[in-house]
Formats: structure tokens, C-alpha cells, sequence
């Protein structure tokens, strides 16, 4: 009998090795070469690393998370109400009356409508509400060393944060953001947040968190660098007459088409479009039964150049619309 449990505890112990082992980061091997190359390439120190990597936990809900986001498992119908809700449209009015000056600001500098601006932070954090509550550092260790997938990615993006980190003085086991890694009221990415972000009130720091006028210049010059093309239209809804069976439905995000073309095919515009400009069709399930048709135009493409979703991108869009029309008239009834 006390060989029995002693074969059961062996067995018990062998179980749970893998699961301790997976805890213990700095003990990896993979570990240790990533914190060589942190010291060869970039001068960190070993006892911090170390002191780092021995404080993390892995994040089974970051792993769970990525795996199903809502882009991918949600139909349009069922993803366009999580962010068109006139909540959201009324606080990015009271957002943009708030910080007025630095909107109209960051449209004279970088060319982006304030609406636009206003939208992808409503998106993105709810205006700040929901800047994410995974530490970051865990996070990133998580899915660089335990999503196979994207693993080269996550590692990437760890050393560009450990970076990011010590070029504006963060603390790296304190930042928390989404499961991704995304950080701030615009979420920003570690590479995103060292290559976009700006330090607009000119305070020496780049403050994705706490300065509005960092905040919305980094939204802003992301879409300048990835050219925003200013006073130019984004999408318009289109009608559709042709042969159902042959419409391109693989909604593309760059744009492959000329509008001309599309025109041949049965869609027509719901707002003008020059027949020579180059577009991309979106077909969407506005219900079960019911799709709708969208030509997406060049600042549509930059849209998703923030998440590469057509959903995501339709889905600021037409909040920037929802609340560009609510700012027009609530100026209006105050005159």
C-alpha cells in the first residue's frame, strides 16, 4: 500500500512539473536568450531582467483571449452595437467639447478631423473608462513564450516595451493595458507607442495615460504617418442591383478595385465618388437574412492600419459620423 501512494505522489508530482517549470520564466531557456540579447543589444542589466522575468505570472486569460477576439467571432450585426450606443456617441461629444482646442490643434498639424480622433479613443478605451487591466510585462512574456503562433511578434513588441520603458521612465512591472499588450487612452502598442507617439504639450515625456494633448497628437500623427489624406471622405454605403453570385465578398482591406469597376458590377454609390478612385468593397451581414454594401476609400484603408479589422474600422467610422452630427447640432442650438 505505501508503494501505491508513493507511485501516486510521483505521479502527481510529475503532473504538476510542467505547470511550475511554465511559471518560473527566468529558469527557460528561451528566457535566457532573449535576456542575453536585451544585454548584448541594448545594454540592460541582468539583475533587473532577472528580477523581472522572476515576478511574472503567466496570464491564462491573455492565451484565452487572444484566441477568440471579437473581430473574428462576431458577425458585423452583432458587433456594430458593443460601440454604436448613444452613450458612447454622447461622451465623445462631451469628450470633444472638453478638448476642443487641442482637436482643432492636432487637425491644423496633422490633418485629421477631430471626429476621427474622438472615435478611435471612444473605440479603443471608452474615452479612458477601459485603458485595460492585464500588466503589460506579463502579458507580452505570456504570449511571447506561450503563443506559438505569433510568437515572434510578442517578442518584438516585449523588447520594444522594456525599451519604451526606459526611454520614458517607466516602471515595466506596473504599466497595465489589454490583453494584447495595448496601452493608454488610444492604445497604443509597445513598437506603436516609440514610433507614433508624440510629447504635444512638449513636457519631455510622452503621456498616453494622463495628457490629453500627447493623447490625441499620437492618434493623430498615427494617421498622418500612415497617410491620412486631409478633407478626403472615408466610405459610403452602396446600393446594389447586379448578379449576387458574383460579388468579390473576401472584403479586402486594401484597396482593388476603381470605383468605376464596381459601378460596372450593379453597386452605385451613396455619396459621390470619382470613377477612377481606387476602393474596396465591404459586404456585411446587417442581419441573419440581410447584407449590406459599403465602398471603403483611402482613409478607410488608413483606418485599419490601427487594427486591421473592416469591422473595427466601419465601426469608428460611423461613430466619427454619429458624433460629428450630434456636435453640429448641439453648436447649432446654442446659437
Amino acid at each position: 500500500m505505501r508503494h501505491f501512494h508513493l507511485t501516486i505522489l510521483a505521479l502527481v508530482l510529475a503532473l504538476q512539473a510542467p505547470s511550475v517549470f511554465a511559471k518560473s520564466y527566468y529558469a527557460r531557456e528561451d528566457v535566457k536568450n532573449f535576456v542575453q540579447y536585451m544585454i548584448d543589444e541594448h545594454g540592460f542589466e541582468r539583475t533587473q531582467l532577472k528580477l523581472l522575468f522572476k515576478g511574472v505570472k503567466q496570464q491564462e486569460s491573455v492565451l484565452e483571449a487572444i484566441a477568440t477576439p471579437a473581430e473574428r467571432k462576431k458577425k458585423w450585426f452583432e458587433y456594430r452595437p458593443i460601440f454604436l450606443k448613444q452613450a458612447r456617441a454622447d461622451a465623445g461629444v462631451k469628450f470633444w467639447r472638453e478638448n476642443q482646442a487641442i482637436l482643432e490643434q492636432a487637425e491644423e498639424i496633422y490633418g485629421v478631423p477631430p471626429e476621427i480622433i474622438v472615435a478611435i479613443i471612444g473605440v479603443e478605451t471608452y474615452y479612458g473608462r477601459i485603458t485595460g487591466k492585464y500588466p503589460v510585462f506579463d502579458s507580452l512574456v505570456t504570449l511571447g513564450f506561450g503563443y506559438p503562433k505569433r510568437a515572434k511578434f510578442f517578442l518584438s513588441e516585449l523588447e520594444h516595451y522594456l525599451l519604451m520603458c526606459r526611454e520614458e521612465g517607466f516602471d515595466p512591472s506596473a504599466l497595465k493595458g489589454s490583453y494584447a499588450g495595448a496601452m493608454g487612452m488610444g492604445q497604443f502598442i509597445s513598437s506603436s507607442y516609440r514610433r507614433y507617439s508624440v510629447d504635444q504639450n512638449e513636457d519631455g515625456k510622452r503621456d498616453l495615460w494622463g495628457s490629453k494633448e500627447d493623447i490625441i497628437g499620437s492618434v493623430a500623427n498615427y494617421f498622418k504617418v500612415h497617410g491620412w489624406k486631409k478633407n478626403q471622405a472615408v466610405a459610403s454605403s452602396a446600393q446594389f442591383s447586379g448578379n449576387a453570385n458574383n460579388i468579390d465578398d473576401s472584403n479586402t482591406l486594401k484597396p482593388a478595385f476603381n470605383y468605376a469597376q464596381l459601378n460596372q458590377q450593379g453597386f452605385v454609390a451613396d455619396m459621390p465618388i470619382a470613377s477612377d478612385e481606387e476602393v474596396s468593397l465591404f459586404v456585411l451581414d446587417a442581419d441573419k437574412n440581410t447584407k449590406e454594401y459599403w465602398i471603403g476609400q483611402h482613409n478607410f484603408y488608413v483606418i485599419t492600419r490601427y487594427n486591421h479589422s473592416h469591422m473595427y474600422a466601419m465601426a469608428v467610422y460611423q461613430l466619427s459620423q454619429e458624433i460629428k452630427k450630434q456636435w453640429i447640432l448641439t453648436a447649432q442650438s446654442a446659437n
